[in-house]
């Protein structure tokens, strides 16, 4: 199956390690640290608007931080 992450983008949800509120988490170092990295590295896949969580994939041995519009829980919601 597949995450409608918004943007008429979708991951496939056996890739997804995890989604992550923005607010929240980027309140802590490592967490800026570690997004700043993925970026650095081209992992990163942004948005066109305001992102207000990141999924973090592995799919293929290749790791992906996709920046959504959407609420984490909201994509939450979806995967049921």
């Amino acid at each position: 199956m597949y995450l409608s992450i918004g943007n008429d983008m979708a991951v496939r949800e056996k890739a997804i390690i995890g989604i992550f509120d923005m607010d929240n988490t980027t309140t802590s170092k490592r967490t800026r640290e570690f997004l700043a990295k993925s970026e650095q590295e081209g992992q990163v896949v942004p948005c066109d608007e305001l992102p207000k969580s990141y999924v973090v994939t592995v799919e293929y041995g290749m790791d992906r931080v996709y920046l959504s519009s959407l609420s984490s829980a909201t994509l939450e919601k979806r995967m049921r």
